[in-house]
């Protein structure tokens, strides 16, 4: 289930990205195609027309991009220990502990000095 919902989460995600580009921008020649003719689609839709769509077709995708990322953390949630780390009782420290010396290596000798 976790699979097939990141699945459609990066669908969704790239599909977003690929309208955002593809938007013209406010200034005038940015998006694919520029000019005032809507992007050159030969008369099949005007420019406001396409804006619109383009808009609501990402909004509709940024919807249903946020209903998976929520999805995916409710999932991501179910198999977790519920509380507070502040719960638990503290660990007493162990304080009759000591350091272990450290062992120093023994040096080799070079024969014949």
């Amino acid at each position: 289930m976790e699979t097939v919902i990141i699945v459609i989460h990066l669908l969704l995600a790239i599909a977003m990205i690929f309208l955002v580009l593809i938007q013209q921008s406010e200034g005038g020649l940015g998006g694919m195609g520029g000019g005032a003719s809507g992007g050159g689609m030969g008369g099949f839709m005007t420019g406001r027309a396409t804006a619109n769509l383009l808009t609501r077709s990402t909004g509709i995708l940024a919807t249903a991009f946020f209903v998976t990322s929520m999805a995916l953390a409710i999932l991501a949630d179910q198999g977790r220990e519920k509380g507070s780390i502040l719960d638990q009782p503290a660990k007493p420290a162990n304080q009759t502990q000591t350091p272990a010396t450290p062992s120093v290596p023994s040096v080799p000798t070079v024969p014949g000095k």
